[in-house]
């Protein structure tokens, strides 16, 4: 499989990586100006962009979407193409295996994504067959709930940070909430935290984001 066209911040040599998936819409850049704020220069981070595909609830414009939202009804089986949802799942997979070829291994990358990215984030994870070292799931949602029995027991305990905003008029706090309840009730340990800010990220969120690693996710530690 053909990798996705990535940005890179950090050390070509790195022990440790974050794979950061940004949202519908948007590219790999998006994220690019935070790492600085993450005071983490030992960590590779790499920005994959999605590729461009006609997202039916903008009325079938084309941008950079992981993969196509049918209609906007959260609590709706079939909102998201499933085939789409399982295409993404298979590019972010690859790219933690390209993660491994490079010399850090699953136990030592973090997955990360905002909004459509943080869906599919937590969709991958929670089924990739080798352990990885955590996940954070940034104003998120649940993609195919039907099919949580996918999970895999290698990420059955994985640390899973949750943020949300309080005032997100795009993706609902109750989505946040329930990503935060689902995952405790299968046993994961979750940092679930809410701020007050829309669909964006803030800059409280960004330091509890920069200290989440030396806390919960030891791997990561240098």
């Amino acid at each position: 499989m053909d990798l996705l066209p990535c940005v890179e911040v950090g050390p070509a040599q790195a022990r440790s990586s974050v794979i950061w998936l940004h949202g519908l819409g948007a590219s790999g850049h998006d994220f690019e100006e935070v790492v600085p704020l993450l005071q983490r220069p030992d960590l590779r981070f790499v920005f994959p962009h999605a590729p461009f595909r006609p997202v039916t609830v903008n009325g079938g414009y084309v941008m950079r979407s992981w993969y196509d939202i049918r209609h906007l009804d959260f609590d709706a089986p079939d909102r998201e193409d499933e085939g789409d949802v399982l295409a993404a799942t298979a590019w972010v997979e690859a790219l933690v295996a390209a993660e491994g070829a490079r010399g850090v291994p699953a136990d030592r990358v973090v997955l990360v994504g905002f909004s459509q990215g943080a869906a599919l984030a937590l969709h991958t994870a929670l089924r990739h067959p080798t352990r990885l070292a955590g996940l954070a799931v940034l104003s998120g949602y649940r993609i195919r709930p039907h099919a949580d029995g996918e999970w895999h027991p290698a990420n059955a305990h994985l640390p899973v940070l949750v943020h949300h905003g309080r005032f997100d008029d795009v993706v609902p706090p109750a989505a946040g909430d329930q990503v935060a309840d689902r995952l405790r009730a299968a046993g994961h340990p979750v940092r679930h935290a809410t701020f007050p800010m829309a669909h964006a990220l803030c800059e409280p969120q960004v330091a509890a984001l920069a200290a989440w690693p030396s806390e919960q996710v030891p791997a990561v530690i240098l």
